[in-house]
């Protein structure tokens, strides 16, 4: 028998929803399991930044699926979550804070989104996020520091991590593990190449009665 003629298995067809492209929505409920994996032990600090990154990298469902495959979702909290009022509104763009041998701020009170670019040429950008509304459990904040500085300042009682590289220059990321588990989860990633990027907790600022502030706000 000629091996050569005979017809060739098909491959193993790809799932039809690898392919399709995530949603900020998808990417939210991903790293959502992750946090919670995080809070029960199930990653660590340093798995959790990894997968966090690949997260945001993600561009399909093929490419998210992985990063939770090993974890389990049945421990998602349910609608008493406080956060939960907020999850089918869309995401919307990401917040620009550019400084260019200039500053830009933000502080006082206003409402966070969940993401948050900051590119620093030259100048400085400052976020206060110490009286800051959280409609979301993690916030990424982007930070880009090229010959300047790029100031974040955060409560005391929520957690705070990141990752990045200083080239020539600083990177830091004073790493903050909130007591509450409902508390909110800031992380900042990025680079700085001559300059600065910083973020810290900052000293006697706290958010007092998280959630009630939440609903209230939402409401």
């Amino acid at each position: 028998m000629d091996l050569e003629k005979q017809p060739q298995k098909p491959a193993a067809p790809r799932e039809a929803g690898d392919a399709l492209r995530a949603s900020d929505a998808d990417r939210d409920r991903i790293a959502d399991i992750l946090r919670d994996a995080l809070a029960e032990g199930r990653l660590d600090a340093e798995e959790h930044s990894e997968r966090i990154d690949a997260v945001y990298r993600a561009k399909t469902l093929g490419e998210l699926e992985p990063l939770v495959r090993d974890l389990p979702a049945a421990g998602r909290r349910s609608g008493s979550d406080p956060y939960a009022q907020e999850s089918g509104e869309p995401a919307g763009p990401p917040e620009n804070l550019v400084a260019v041998f200039s500053s830009s701020t933000r502080k006082g009170r206003w409402r966070v989104g969940r993401r948050t670019n900051a590119f620093s040429l030259f100048g400085s950008v400052e976020i206060d996020l110490t009286e800051a509304l959280f409609g979301q459990r993690l916030t990424v904040i982007n930070a880009t520091s090229i010959f300047g500085s790029v100031e974040v300042r955060v409560p005391e009682n929520i957690t705070l991590r990141g990752s990045g590289t200083g080239f020539f220059g600083n990177f830091e990321v004073v790493t903050l593990e909130a007591a509450d588990p409902e508390a909110p989860v800031v992380v900042v990633n990025g680079y700085s190449v001559f300059g600065n990027v910083e973020a810290k907790p900052k000293r006697g600022r706290r958010i007092s009665d998280l959630h009630d502030r939440l609903r209230k706000h939402l409401g």
